[in-house]
Parts: structure tokens; sequence; C-alpha cells
């Protein structure tokens, strides 16, 4: 249950933002080129995001493979999709789980 409090925290809050931004304040793409700080995050967050991905594609977390979890996170950013991700497959190896 947390991780999926996390994942509709991570959601609301990052992706809220992102999506304000984006609708309200976006600069353009040549400052965003510019602006050295932002792309060592984005970098930073898509290295993450193929380190995690090749993670779960060697070592599968369930029945939802990797490319659920990239999916997730470019809709919704690494602290959305990572715990989404693992309660998808976690909510899914419940003994009791409904099936899909």
């Amino acid at each position: 249950m947390w991780l999926l409090v996390v994942a509709v925290v991570g959601f609301v809050c990052g992706n809220g933002l992102f999506c304000y931004w984006l609708l309200f304040e976006f600069p353009g793409w040549a400052a965003i080129g510019a602006n050295h700080l932002a792309l060592a995050f984005i970098i930073d967050a898509f290295l993450t995001l193929f380190v995690l991905a090749v993670r779960f594609a060697t070592h599968p977390a369930g029945r939802y493979r990797w490319p659920w979890f990239v999916a997730l996170s470019i809709i919704g950013g690494l602290c959305f999709g990572l715990p989404f991700y693992l309660w998808l497959n976690e909510r899914d190896a419940a003994p009791n789980a409904a099936p899909l």
C-alpha cells in the first residue's frame, strides 16, 4: 500500500509541477539547452532510468516487464514509475489478487 501512496505523491507533486511549468512558464527549447543544471538533471534521470530498466530486464520483478517501467517513468517521472511498477508486480503476485 505504501508504494501506491509514494506513486500518487510522485505523480501529483513531481508531475504536477512539471505540467504547470510546461503549460504556463515554458521558455522554449533554447532556454532548456542553455541551462546546464537542468540538462544535468535530465541526463541523470535518463541514466537512472536506463540502469533500472536493464536491471528489470535481466531480473524481472514480476509479470509486468521492463517496458512498463520505462513507459510509467516517462509518463510520470521516476518517483511515480518505480513505486507504481513495483506495486503492480507485488499486487499481481499476491495470493488472492483478482485476475486482470
